[in-house]
């Protein structure tokens, strides 16, 4: 479904840190921390899983599973239009 670094990437890409992705999919602080620190796919409660893989898409993430179609193949994460600019510029 997900990998902890496609989730860094992710978060890396919106600019936002743990706590604030923690808030966007309504889940703890820790929960987003273990994720983030497992190795591989992301494993755990199905429903949190859902929630984060929907406030990703919402904030405009496009997760790219293995064998989908990509310029470079592989897994990876990419976004779906650049995100508005700090302070709107």
């Amino acid at each position: 479904m997900i990998t902890a670094a496609q989730l860094r990437a992710a978060r890396a890409l919106l600019r936002i840190d743990q706590r604030e992705l923690a808030q966007r999919c309504s889940l703890s602080l820790p929960t987003i921390q273990r994720m983030e620190a497992s190795e591989g796919v992301i494993r755990g409660n199905v429903d949190s899983l859902v929630k984060l893989v929907d406030a990703l898409s919402v904030a405009g993430i496009e997760l790219i599973a293995e064998g989908a179609t990509s310029s470079a193949g592989g897994r990876g994460v990419r976004l779906k239009s650049p995100p508005p600019s700090a302070g709107g510029q």
